[in-house]
């Protein structure tokens, strides 16, 4: 008998456990105490047991229970309110939905005097929820603004199945490749500027200095010049491009014996042949000297 009353007793506290586990993992403390109120609506979609009651967006308690009224076709929803919590007059739930399909209850407190007390049903409004708002105020301009993007998608389909954009593209492509090459050069260059800048600043010093030694030469030199006696040189320097003119006017005249030697082809083509037989004597000379000289040996 003890071991059977031992064996019900290990099942009872088995299924208390159970029980007690599957209402914790609900939300559900069932050590702690709470002031049950009830709220009926038409519909509660998104809505669950073990749902958050929240007021200003602070959980203040949870929903226990949901069930269908048969009597008048609406649902009765059951609340688990923590009991510090007072509910005045004048409040409202209403069931907020988010874009995940989630649903919570919202409480908003009224400002009357009275309390509603436990168990007594309070007042539930109907508030468009994020999803009714979308569906109803966001989801008709998309709709307005879909042909807007349809038309703009098959000009960008358009503009992207253009050959043109292609070639585009490859040209860019080799431009890219050409500006990369010519950046590495320029490096390169710098890179040499860099190396060579210190040299060439030491040469630019030095004929700095030679610049200043050639400048005090020059004024030597200006007052030298200054000196010479200039009208005389120009006047011999006149006389003697006159005698170059009466020269080179008698080399040009054909009848003076100058401009025959500088104008007579026929003396050119004479003097030509004479140095051509003169050069082919000197070889055969040259490849049959003893034709040309005999050398006799007593």
């Amino acid at each position: 008998m003890k071991k059977n009353i031992l064996i019900a007793v290990t099942i009872i506290a088995s299924l208390c456990l159970l029980y007690w586990g599957i209402e914790f993992l609900k939300g559900v403390n069932m050590f702690k105490p709470a002031n049950y109120y009830y709220a009926q609506f038409d519909e509660v979609d998104g809505l669950v047991e073990a749902a958050p009651v929240t007021i200003n967006g602070f959980k203040v308690g949870q929903v226990r229970e949901i069930k269908y009224n048969y009597e008048n076709n609406k649902i009765d929803v059951m609340l688990a309110m923590t009991p510090k919590l007072k509910i005045p007059h004048g409040s409202a739930a209403h069931i907020e939905s988010s874009l995940t399909g989630a649903a919570t209850m919202e409480l908003e407190l009224g400002a009357g005097p009275d309390y509603y007390k436990v168990g007594d049903r309070i007042q539930s409004v109907k508030v468009s929820g994020l999803v009714d708002k979308v569906s109803t105020e966001v989801m008709p301009q998309v709709m307005g603004i879909m042909p807007k993007v349809d038309s703009i998608m098959g000009g960008v389909n358009a503009i992207v199945s253009n050959p043109a954009l292609q070639t585009s593209l490859y040209r860019l492509d080799a431009i890219t490749a050409q500006l990369s090459n010519s950046s590495k050069q320029l490096t390169q260059l710098l890179a040499s500027l860099n190396r060579t800048v210190p040299g060439v600043m030491g040469d630019v010093s030095g004929i700095t200095s030679n610049l200043t030694g050639a400048s005090g030469n020059l004024n030597e030199m200006t007052g030298n010049l200054k000196t010479l006696p200039i009208d005389s040189t120009v006047n011999e320097l006149n006389a003697t491009i006159a005698n170059i003119k009466q020269l080179t006017e008698k080399l040009n005249d054909r009848n003076s014996s100058l401009g025959l030697l500088m104008n007579d082809k026929a003396l050119y083509d004479n003097a030509n042949r004479a140095v051509a037989d003169l050069d082919s004597l000197l070889i055969d000379i040259k490849q049959h000297p003893k034709r040309y000289i005999n050398i006799k040996v007593f």
